[in-house]
């Protein structure tokens, strides 16, 4: 890993052992990108990669040289109205009226490691040599305005962290409308886009297609990131697969709105944009005033989508999740929302947590319901304090209730929210978001609390932590149930609404930064009405997410394997529920709907009393099997063998660090009969290591070698097939199979 500048040709070039990443000054001080791709050798030179000519009608910089138009350039930080008609990466509203912007070359800085960024969340480094981080001045001559890019490159994997701070020392005041995090200008647009879209209870679908002239794009104006569109893009060459192809991934540690963006021009140059949505944005910065933008992660991988995303998993898992939950196996737990919903008392929980410690649970969790007048959704959010009628020795007595069987006790929050019938909407009407002499919008009975305001945070971190100071509370479940609309603040000026969006979130990573830091032992999941929130901004603060609401086993392949593309399996909340499912009424096979959630934090969804004792004997290997194989599911390298999105079968696994153990999972749909016999390559194992197969817990003869499995195929042919074997169990509707590989020594 280096960052070498070459003074007589003012070029940069970033590099490790997989990428190079090279820009230049150009002629009119701004700076030019190069080259993004696998690592080529340094020189001295790299000016033929600086390709221009004199285009017909083009607008051009300099008198007399029709060469140098900014429209025809690769840029790493384009501005609009000079010569470049392309979408900006930054715009300036200036007391005159104009948005022009010209960010000449000032000079640069080299540091090891990875400097933080200010009320954000972003990747980070445990040691200086893990990374370096390049930082480019430029400065605007008629503002003022300094602009500095920061560039991080790791020593492992094919990853660049891009951000950008805009710093004010001009005399006067001055609006910033647009400020993305990361502009890259590639070469051609031979390349399929991939996003990851959806709704409630479908998130994260893969949605693939040419890019072609014009604008492709994914964003979010609901003030979080949202169940429609994560703030993830791929571009991949169109022959690239999971295994081979040249890739590139772009993921916004962020959690507010976004854009992410290609624009191909008519010479098939790609822009590609990612940042803060600037639909709505504006940020007003008086003199001294800085403005840093949040962080982009670009991944590139020559070895196909598989690789980019364990590059991801990797950094995500290890330098951007925190704390005590980093690194350490998750808590198998039971949520009582399917079981009860609002219609609970303290006798049914203690029995409910009673029960799956029987069935060896580890952590009890109580949803929503247990404070205020919340007994439905119309009322009590924001009263934030036991109902003495449904839990008489409040959180503190049915906390030791639950740990005096044995099991954690973690409990559910909605902090940012409120309804109209709480005493803290009585008491501060004020304090959502809302516009003067307008109608405010609500969403599941429920308004949105303004955390612009640091009054409004600090309430609520103060009755937070006094739950949480005086019970054995050790996971928080902290959801966020309504989009934001009417999105003005009450105690800003008018020229600084454009920030209230923004600040909104600021406000979030502030409260989640005050908690962490004073209860550092709790384990906290987001939620966001499950997946509408499920970004690399909470990471940072929460090292797992419920994924999506929708708990349906065969609905959570795909949901489970689109996240998969950017997020680790430590990260992807996943649960048993009960059948028929509460979301699309499937009945499903227990042994499936646990198939699928191994691959995730795991859990149980229901209440286990109301299980046949068959059943709930099946839990209980489903637990021991999970404990077994925990550390292997929640922090191996995971492969991607079979898509949701293109039939009937879906098959994943993970592999550990040394290839001597792997876990598989195989799930069909809809069965069939007298169907073609079947295979599966399989992926990441030790070529010449000998593996032993137990499938379902069964052994199954012979020994198979790890070239075998990964050239000839995993023979997964089940009895819709012939009667492959007559102890072979028949086959069904969504039924699964869970294949365990063990090394020989």
């Amino acid at each position: 890993m280096s960052i070498l500048f070459n003074e007589g040709t003012k070029t940069f070039h970033l590099y490790n052992k997989e990428i190079s990443y090279i820009m230049t000054v150009l002629p009119n001080g701004h700076l030019g990108q190069l080259y993004f791709g696998g690592r080529i050798h340094h020189k001295e030179d790299f000016s033929c990669f600086l390709e221009m000519s004199c285009r017909p009608m083009a607008s051009c910089v300099f008198d007399e040289d029709r060469f140098f138009s900014l429209e025809h350039i690769r840029q790493e930080y384009g501005v609009y109205g000079t010569t470049d008609f392309r979408h900006p990466a930054v715009e300036i509203l200036q007391g005159n009226g104009s948005r022009i912007s010209d960010f000449v070359y000032q000079g640069y800085e080299i540091t090891d490691g990875k400097p933080k960024l200010s009320g954000l969340p972003a990747t980070y480094t445990e040691d200086e040599k893990e990374a370096q981080t390049l930082t480019v001045s430029l400065k605007d001559p008629v503002t003022g305005i300094v602009l500095e890019l920061l560039y991080t490159i790791f020593a492992e994997g094919g990853i660049i962290a891009r951000s950008a701070r805009l710093t004010n020392q001009g005399t006067d005041s001055v609006q910033l409308t647009r400020a993305m995090s990361l502009c890259l200008d590639l070469p051609d647009c031979d390349y399929e886009w991939m996003q990851f879209s959806g709704a409630w209870a479908r998130e994260r679908h893969l949605k693939v297609r040419r890019l072609e002239q014009g604008i492709q794009a994914v964003d979010s104006l609901r003030g979080h990131s949202s169940h429609d569109h994560n703030p993830f893009i791929v571009l991949k060459r169109p022959t690239a697969d999971e295994e081979q192809g040249e890739v590139l991934g772009f993921s916004l540690v962020y959690s507010g709105n976004f854009l992410a963006q290609a624009q191909v021009g008519t010479h098939d140059m790609t822009r590609v944009l990612l940042g803060i949505n600037p639909m709505g944005f504006s940020w007003k910065m008086e003199p001294g005033e800085c403005f840093q933008t949040p962080e982009a992660v670009t991944v590139y991988s020559r070895k196909g989508l598989g690789d980019m995303s364990r590059t991801f998993h990797r950094l995500y898992r290890k330098r951007l999740a925190r704390g005590y939950w980093r690194d350490r196996e998750r808590p198998i737990l039971n949520n009582n929302w399917e079981a009860t919903y609002f219609d609970f008392t303290e006798e049914r929980l203690v029995s409910i947590a009673g029960k799956a410690k029987e069935c060896g649970v580890e952590l009890f969790v109580l949803d929503d319901g247990w404070f205020g007048a919340r007994r439905n959704d119309h009322a009590g959010l924001g009263d934030w304090t036991a109902n003495p009628e449904l839990l008489p020795g409040g959180i503190t007595g049915l906390a030791e209730k639950i740990e005096a069987l044995g099991l954690k006790f973690g409990l559910w929050f909605e902090p940012e929210m409120v309804n109209r019938d709480s005493d803290l909407y009585r008491t501060h009407p004020d304090w959502i978001l809302q516009t003067p002499d307008r109608h405010s919008s609500q969403g599941r009975s429920q308004y949105v609390l303004d955390f612009s305001r640091r009054e409004v945070v600090d309430c609520i971190y103060e009755r937070m932590a006094k739950i949480l100071r005086e019970a054995k509370v050790s996971y928080i479940k902290w959801d966020m149930n309504r989009s934001i609309t009417e999105c003005y603040s009450g105690v800003l000026p008018a020229d600084r609404q454009g920030e209230v969006f923004h600040r909104y979130i600021l406000g979030v990573y502030d409260l989640y930064e005050r908690l962490n830091s004073e209860f550092p032992d709790i384990l906290f999941e987001s939620c966001a009405s499950g997946g509408g929130r499920f970004d690399p901004g909470l990471l940072y603060y929460a090292p797992q997410g419920w994924a999506s609401d929708d708990s349906d086993a065969v609905e959570r392949l795909k949901i489970q394997y689109g996240t998969s593309f950017c997020y680790p399996i430590s990260s992807i909340g996943s649960h048993v529920s009960v059948s028929p499912n509460h979301q699309v009424f499937r009945m499903t096979p227990l042994h499936t709907r646990a198939n699928v959630a191994y691959f995730g934090t795991f859990g149980y969804e229901l209440d286990l009393n109301r299980l046949t004792e068959e059943e709930q004997q099946e839990v209980k290997e489903q637990i021991l099997f999970m404990k077994q194989y925990r550390r292997l599911f929640q922090f191996g390298d995971f492969y991607r063998l079979s898509s949701p999105f293109d039939g009937n079968i879906t098959a994943w696994m993970v592999v550990s660090e040394d290839k001597k153990e792997a876990v598989l999972g195989w799930y069909k749909v809809l069965n069939g009969v007298n169907l073609p016999h079947t295979r599966l390559r399989l992926q990441g194992l030790g070529q010449d290591l000998a593996y032993r197969i137990c499938v379902d817990q069964e052994e199954r003869e012979g020994v198979y070698y790890g070239d075998e499995l990964m050239n000839a195929g995993l023979v997964t042919s089940d009895s819709a097939s012939g009667e492959v074997s007559r102890s072979q169990k028949a086959s069904c509707d969504f039924d699964s199979r869970i294949f365990v590989l063990r090394a020989e020594d």
